[in-house]
């Protein structure tokens, strides 16, 4: 109890002493707070702790039949200072089962009867399971023995599930190509502020994993490729000796490797003629496991330098349809991807050893792999790819729980796609694209519900979810970036990173950790973009003479903290342009005046802001009578 009052003394003390404005905090974070597994500067507290899996999955696949089978394995380690009576197991396939809680109608080709337990023990005793009763995609179960703090449990458990015939984050993609997402029972995250994630799954919402150790076991018929999660363990034993060197000549490559052709594959020439040929995969401290199979999909592979202290080198692959002519360029655009988010935005050496572009139907990130729809616009293709590699940092470097805060992943994918489309097709094309896409549609939509503040929790939104995970917070994160200034803003930004590399952040470790790091007061700036309905619109108000030039006043008519170009047009036909960063409303967020220096006579006046869109452009120019 004395540690309790001290550290929420410290905590009310750092706030007090940091700023004048201070953050709503829930009262479950407060806890967090009250029993040191978080600090109130934005590091994980001295007593923060997080729970920790050993899975070894064999799953037996055999197209097209689209019954799977799999058997699992998992020692689950609690390291927190709580008596766990029970597990809650979470079973997300069962989104797939008639009445499961959705967005919205599906198909007759989506349903399925979900996961089927077919027996289910801890500690070699029996735990009862009653498949007609796990209709939801969470499932509690009572250990017979109850799990004390700092020791384990080993849980083997039978499984089997049909797979969707409609393919969307997973399912199938054609008779003989199937993608496997979240097709296993696992243990839900159990962490310092909500105890156990209860959270039903919603096809409308994302994932929060713990950090795992995993060891795969895929099974499929002879001439059936595979493509997962990890780094595989036994290409000799699996592929024959030719296509087994081109794959191992690819991750010392620039070049495109074509492990796999056409003529190749439909001429069963790749795998080992066993009837069934086992792929092995492995992977430590990720958050998920992914996989591909495919019988016709060619196969492509090079490498990139990644981390230039090491000379590390990622492996970039993909696996498609022949017809598709996107992919034939996804492993030189991957390359591009890997290496340039490494060494510019967000400036982290990629940390897995391989990525994989698959050819599906969902546009989706997982751990190491992308499961993307085929574009007939390469340069779109290419931006869909980048969008979902740069998920690598948030929520895979970084143990995001998405269904609650999807902000804080997908906010960030959203910023790094424009940062790297500005390198890739030049500022006018990336910005265009973005203001299209990720922009416009909010901005100029008066729905109340899109003005929402960003912080609501995932879980209970609906209709905005897009724009609040997605626009609204890349902004946020941009007009941090612009009145910080490049060199700050990324200090702070792998501070943040540092510290919650491989744990499980929320929005207040972010906003406390660029306080610290940054060495600013901006709580401010986070109350503003992130607590608040606020909206983009400026307006000019007066442009009036004032001594040895002019000054422009502005109206925040919404509210957001945005940055902003004022371009001045003089009576002799010259213009010039002066920037403005969000600091401008750090004291007055309503209102706000640009002096400006001239002896000359100002014809017009226009205030742009950019992808920081308007939502009234009528109010933003003033021109002389």
């Amino acid at each position: 109890m004395i540690k309790q009052v001290l550290t929420a003394a410290l905590f009310l003390g750092f706030v007090a002493a940091t700023s004048a404005q201070t953050l709503y905090t829930p009262r479950d974070i407060q806890k967090a707070y009250n029993k040191g597994t978080r600090s109130p500067d934005g590091r994980p507290g001295k007593n923060y702790w997080q729970n920790h899996a050993r899975y070894n999955i064999q799953v037996t696949a055999l197209p097209p039949d689209r019954t799977v089978k799999g058997t699992e394995q998992i020692t689950y380690i609690n390291n927190s200072p709580d008596t766990l009576k029970g597990l809650n197991m979470k079973l997300i396939l069962n989104i797939h089962r008639p009445g499961a809680a959705r967005g919205g109608n599906v198909s007759a080709d989506y349903l399925t009867p979900g996961v089927q337990v077919d027996s289910f023990t801890a500690g070699d005793k029996p735990v009862k399971w009653d498949n007609a009763a796990a209709s939801s995609t969470n499932q509690g179960i009572r250990l017979p023995t109850p799990l004390m703090p700092h020791d384990s449990v080993k849980l083997n458990i039978n499984w089997h599930y049909q797979i969707s015939l409609q393919s969307e984050r997973e399912g199938m993609i054609d008779s003989t190509t199937f993608y496997l997402a979240y097709f296993y029972p696992r243990v839900s995250v159990y962490d310092d502020y909500n105890g156990w994630d209860r959270l039903p799954f919603t096809d409308f919402l994302e994932f929060y994993n713990d950090f795992n150790d995993y060891k795969l076991s895929v099974t499929v018929p002879k001439n059936y490729m595979v493509w997962a999660t990890g780094t595989l363990q036994n290409a000799t034993e699996v592929l024959k000796p030719e296509f087994a060197k081109r794959l191992e000549a690819s991750f010392t490559c620039d070049s495109t490797i074509h492990v796999a052709t056409q003529d190749e594959v439909t001429g069963n020439k790749v795998t080992q003629q066993n009837a069934t040929n086992t792929w092995v995969w492995t992977a430590n401290n990720i958050t998920d496991m992914a996989v591909g199979i495919s019988n016709h999909y060619v196969w492509d592979a090079a490498s990139v330098l990644v981390d230039d202290k090491t000379n590390r080198r990622a492996s970039m692959q993909a696996a498609f349809d022949n017809t598709a002519n996107d992919f034939h360029h996804s492993v030189q655009n991957g390359r591009n991807s890997l290496g340039w988010l490494s060494h510019n935005w967000p400036g982290v050496p990629y940390p897995f050893p391989k990525m994989t572009a698959f050819q599906g139907f969902a546009d989706m990130e997982y751990p190491m792999m992308v499961n993307d729809s085929k574009q007939d616009d390469l340069h779109f293709a290419q931006f869909v790819q980048d969008h979902e590699i740069a998920h690598t940092y948030f929520p895979f470097y970084m143990g995001i729980n998405e269904s609650r805060y999807g902000f804080m992943d997908e906010g960030w994918a959203t910023t790094f796609e424009l940062l790297i489309g500005t390198a890739e097709v030049g500022k006018e094309a990336a910005e265009k694209l973005y203001k299209n896409f990720r922009v416009n549609r909010w901005i100029h939509d008066a729905s109340s519900f899109e003005d929402l503040p960003i912080i609501t929790p995932s879980s209970e939104l609906f209709s905005a979810n897009g724009n609040n995970e997605y626009g609204k917070p890349s902004l946020s994160y941009l007009a941090l970036k612009d009145m910080l200034g490049d060199e700050l803003f990324k200090k702070a930004l792998h501070a943040y990173m540092d510290r919650w590399n491989g744990k499980h952040p929320i929005p207040w470790d972010y906003f406390y950790s660029m306080n610290d790091a940054s060495g600013k007061n901006l709580n401010w700036f986070f109350n503003n973009w992130f607590f608040t309905n606020y909206y983009i619109d400026l307006a000019i108000t007066t442009v009036t003479k004032a001594g040895s030039g002019y000054n422009v006043s502005i109206n925040n008519i919404g509210g957001f903290a945005v940055p902003f170009d004022v371009i001045i047009t003089y009576s002799d036909g010259t213009t010039g342009t002066i920037h403005q960063t969000p600091a401008i409303w750090q004291t007055n967020q309503k209102n706000a005046t640009v002096g400006l220096k001239t002896t000359k006579t100002i014809k017009s006046v226009k205030i742009d802001g950019g992808i920081f869109m308007d939502a009234n452009e009528k109010d933003n120019v003033w021109a002389s009578k």
